[in-house]
């Protein structure tokens, strides 16, 4: 299924849902900063998905990474919240979706890097390297508010 990003766009679809989503920047031992190249789009992604109605926040980013990358991941801390309404994502079944994600921190614990369907390439990038990769400008946001080193969560 294809999927288009829209921000501040007039020409927007207006959206028929709306999805709660967990992210999660997660950092292998060197700093390195684990992203896929989403199969829906091509664009650079951290890993993440909408929430289940079992899961928790934080489960749903421990389940996405999992499943979007076979990483097994542990919680640190929070990013921050990204609820902006002007970001609109339209996907190829009809479903148009405002997002409410919620980005974490997080470190590996185990498991074995794995592309699932979700994806084309997963890739860990060091932090100089960002600039050059076609991402979403909500992505990149949650990058440099992680890589700010905030000592307290963006809220917006």
């Amino acid at each position: 299924m294809a999927r288009t990003e829209f921000y501040d766009d007039p020409a927007a679809p207006q959206p028929n849902s709306l999805v709660v989503a967990a992210s999660a920047v997660v950092c292998d031992d060197s700093g390195h900063i684990l992203l896929q190249r989403r199969a829906d789009s091509g664009l650079w992604a951290l890993p993440g998905g909408g929430m289940e109605m079992t899961d928790s926040l934080p489960g749903c980013a421990v389940r996405e990474v999992k499943e979007e990358t076979g990483l097994d991941i542990e919680i640190t801390g929070l990013v921050g919240t990204y609820t902006d309404p002007r970001h609109v994502i339209a996907y190829s079944d009809g479903e148009v979706r405002r997002q409410f994600n919620v980005c974490f921190r997080a470190r590996v614990v185990g498991g074995d890097l794995t592309i699932s369907d979700e994806s084309t390439e997963l890739r860990f990038v060091a932090p100089a390297q960002l600039e050059v990769l076609d991402m979403h400008h909500t992505q990149r946001l949650r990058l440099t508010h992680y890589l700010e080193g905030r000592t307290s969560p963006y809220l917006g």
